[in-house]
């Protein structure tokens, strides 16, 4: 989970405001530790995983997560039968030729009795959450003390803005349903089995179309992603290869948020230090015998505290 919750970070900022097309020559690291980021940024942004991942990485790791990739969807657990008649049938749903109208005819008295329930509820409820949330993060023994302040203070900056989003307005509903049908049919799923036979490419694929459905519902309910692309600046604070550490500054609705980046120079390129670990930790793991465990903070063979 740790390179995929590093991910999040990154499409929680999707902090560059230079435009990449998906077609964007990929270069395999940064030629300096400011270019490597602002370079990962500028890729998710543009909805290309399969190329964050590419320039990311070190080529090795690269090719370990590939092959990774398939190796965990080769040992996954089948669904229960239960299970795949439920995703089956929601795909079916959201690929019908009435879908939008359908899922808009059954959402519209759920929105307008949730409101009736909850509308004025809604403030404390998200002060809960807030609290409960921030208290997972300060319990979460995988993230470091400056990934929990940074996660801390993204719970806080988005907590007013979920108390009041319009989240029972019926046209902002109805405009998301049309989101979320366009792109089930533009990702092409038929049932669970389809879902669960991507490949890498395909899944990078997937990610970065439900990425940008994801940027238009958030937008839909006051939350404009761009703000914060236009914001970004990437500041160096230390300099001593083969290491390297950054601080990416950025505004979400109007609150000044950072966090910083230790890079490691290999080869002459520079690359996340973060990610190259988590992905090496993800592969020990995939490859340790049934039972196997590692005990924690313990170091393993072939993760970047290794290297020089």
């Amino acid at each position: 989970m740790r390179p995929f919750l590093r991910l999040s970070l990154l499409l929680a900022l999707a902090l560059l405001a230079a435009c990449h097309s998906r077609e964007h020559a990929v270069t395999v690291g940064g030629d300096s530790p400011e270019a490597a980021v602002h370079e990962s940024l500028a890729l998710v942004r543009a909805g290309d995983f399969a190329g964050f991942w590419r320039h990311a990485l070190p080529p090795r790791d690269y090719a370990m997560l590939r092959e990774d990739w398939g190796r965990a969807r080769a040992v996954e657990a089948p669904l229960d039968a239960a299970e795949q008649a439920r995703i089956d049938a929601a795909l079916q749903q959201l690929a019908a030729p009435d879908a939008e109208t359908a899922l808009d005819a059954r959402l519209q008295p759920w929105l307008a009795d949730a409101q009736a329930r909850y509308g004025d509820q809604l403030p404390l409820l998200v002060g809960v959450g807030r609290a409960l949330a921030s208290k997972a993060i300060e319990d979460d023994p995988r993230l470091g003390e400056e990934q929990k302040q940074h996660a801390i203070a993204l719970v806080d900056a988005l907590a007013p803005w979920a108390q009041q989003a319009p989240w029972f307005d019926p046209d902002k509903a109805r405009q998301a349903v049309g989101v979320v049908v366009a792109t089930a049919r533009q990702l092409g799923l038929r049932d669970a089995q389809s879902l669960r036979a991507m490949d890498f490419d395909q899944a990078m694929h997937g990610y970065g179309t439900a990425f940008h459905a994801l940027e238009q519902v958030l937008a839909l309910y006051g939350l404009p992603l761009d703000q914060a692309l236009a914001s970004a600046r990437v500041v160096p604070l230390e300099y001593h290869p083969p290491y390297a550490r950054v601080r990416i500054e950025y505004q979400l609705l109007g609150r000044p948020l950072s966090m910083e980046s230790t890079l490691l120079q290999q080869n002459g390129r520079w690359y996340e230090r973060d990610l190259i670990e988590s992905v090496r930790r993800a592969h020990q793991r995939l490859a340790a015998p049934a039972g196997a465990a590692t005990a924690p903070g313990s170091a393993m063979p072939g993760t970047v505290t290794a290297l020089p």
